[in-house]
């Protein structure tokens, strides 16, 4: 696959836009998606985002640089520990759905969100949450952000239940 057959968020940020860790979740989850869609490996992935995306130009707009270390993290812990992340989706979804019947860049946003929910503590659950819920707004206008909002949610408060007590 190449970069044109990619999904584009509908309303990506431009220079002004988002900050460069919301740029690199947002880049995760399309390399996630390109992942998938050419069984391209990581570090060719990120070689080609580093190379081409990060900070690049997106339909004539000037991208915000996105935090090229954080973008590299997302990307190869959700690899590595994706036959953890699906079952774990997988308990959260409506009863006879699977990963494989959503949508793959749902799917990509999934477990990048529980990715960060499970590995990186230091960024409380709210804050991923919304952040991939933005990342869901920019490729989907209908049901899929709510979904995903829901999905993430159930996620953490079962994977953080400590943040949500009180």
């Amino acid at each position: 696959m190449n970069s044109a057959d990619m999904p584009v968020a509908s309303n990506a940020k431009g220079a002004s836009g988002a900050p460069a860790r919301s740029a690199a979740r947002l880049a995760a989850v399309q390399a996630l998606y390109q992942m998938e869609a050419s069984g391209q490996g990581v570090n060719a992935t990120i070689a080609e985002f580093e190379t081409h995306r990060l900070g690049g130009v997106l339909e004539g707009e000037r991208l915000h640089g996105a935090d090229r270390k954080f973008f590299a993290e997302i990307l190869n812990g959700t690899v590595e520990v994706q036959a953890r992340l699906d079952p774990y989706l997988e308990r959260h979804l409506a009863k006879g759905w699977t990963l494989a019947r959503i949508d793959a860049t749902a799917r990509a946003i999934l477990r990048a969100g529980l990715y960060e929910l499970i590995r990186r503590p230091d960024v409380p659950s709210k804050v991923v949450i919304s952040e991939y819920l933005e990342v869901a707004k920019a490729f989907f206008d209908d049901d899929e952000p709510k979904f995903i909002n829901a999905v993430l949610d159930a996620a953490a408060r079962q994977a953080r239940a400590d943040e949500f007590e009180a």
